[in-house]
């Protein structure tokens, strides 16, 4: 059984408008994904697409008018969406953590670092002020923040970008937490400090045997850190499975059309066809959500698109996908 499993999970955003109309927004939907304790997923996708609100769906984290209408999200054999509020907080922070873009919006300005490390600690473990000083001191270690001692007693502002994430992250595995989840960790960062943080990641989870799911815009570091990807589309999972099978085989046109808009694609003269606009969420079309920037499309697109098995947990949400060996031309209109 996966650690995390997520099944045709739908949130949307219902209020009322300056009109006092009732609007709702299709933000998510049936989004189904899963995650392995020591594995690390990526979900990559424009702006918009999802990926943050997949996260904080899991986490509990969502405010009105967001909601969840629909689905499951099974953790450790737990089902979270039908726990209480105090059940699904003593989840967060302790099994389940999370690493936000901009650090510095997340840790108390008015706190020192060290205890902050503590409170976060003492919040879930309950033991004592000395226990969870050395928690800090050996996590802040483990993260590769030089002289913990020395830097215990630090204010938020005397941090570079890269210490600050480094004590976000930190504070996420205080607790040693079964998945951590990282919300475009390295926004804001020089690349030879994202290079750091990311090697960070990538080593925490092999020493601490943690699932870990990586929210990000940049394809390259999913090619580099993740073991399985799922491409996001306005709200919709639309292609996912092992890094290396959906990079090198896309199977949707989507995916082809991101790809080919990376700087090094670009470079060897590949263009991509990325064209068109993000479906309307409050007035979705039916069928493929994809219709209006595909270069595929066919009237059959207007009719709900079938989850394709590509080959060995490869999927794709389109009428086109083909299994390895087979080619677009074969599928009729």
């Amino acid at each position: 059984m996966s650690l995390l499993s997520v099944q045709e999970l739908q949130t949307h955003f219902i209020f009322r408008d300056i009109d006092y109309q009732l609007r709702e927004a299709k933000a998510l939907n049936k989004v189904t994904l899963s995650l392995d304790a020591g594995e690390v997923l990526g979900i990559v996708g424009e702006t918009g697409a999802g990926k943050s609100l997949t996260a904080q769906s899991i986490c509990g984290l969502l405010r009105p008018p967001a909601q969840i209408v629909g689905g499951s999200v099974m953790f450790n054999g737990k089902e979270l969406l039908s726990l209480s509020e105090d059940e699904i907080n003593a989840i967060r922070g302790a099994e389940i953590a999370m690493v936000v873009q901009n650090p510095r919006s997340s840790l108390d300005p008015l706190s020192q670092i060290g205890k902050q490390l503590v409170r976060v600690h003492q919040t879930h473990s309950g033991g004592t002020t000395q226990e969870s000083r050395q928690k800090a001191l050996d996590m802040m270690h483990a993260v590769g923040i030089p002289d913990p001692s020395g830097r215990f007693n630090a204010w938020p502002h005397e941090l570079s970008g890269g210490m600050a994430q480094r004590v976000l992250i930190a504070m996420a595995l205080m607790n040693e937490p079964k998945l951590l989840i990282a919300d475009e960790p390295t926004t804001g960062l020089d690349v030879t400090v994202q290079a750091q943080i990311l090697d960070l990641l990538d080593d925490l989870v092999n020493r601490f045997d943690m699932a870990c799911m990586i929210i990000t815009h940049d394809l390259g570091i999913v090619a580099h850190y993740c073991d399985q990807v799922a491409v996001m589309f306005a709200g919709e999972i639309v292609e996912q499975g092992p890094t290396t099978m959906v990079f090198h085989s896309p199977a949707h046109p989507y995916t082809q059309q991101l790809l080919a808009a990376t700087p090094e694609r670009l470079q060897m003269g590949i263009r991509s066809q990325l064209g068109g606009q993000p479906p309307d969420l409050f007035d979705l079309p039916t069928g493929c959500l994809s219709q209006d920037r595909c270069p595929k499309f066919v009237k059959k697109c207007e009719t709900p698109p079938p989850i394709i098995d590509v080959s060995s947990g490869h999927l794709a949400l389109c009428h086109f996908a083909q299994p390895a060996g087979k080619s677009w031309s074969k599928v009729s209109d």
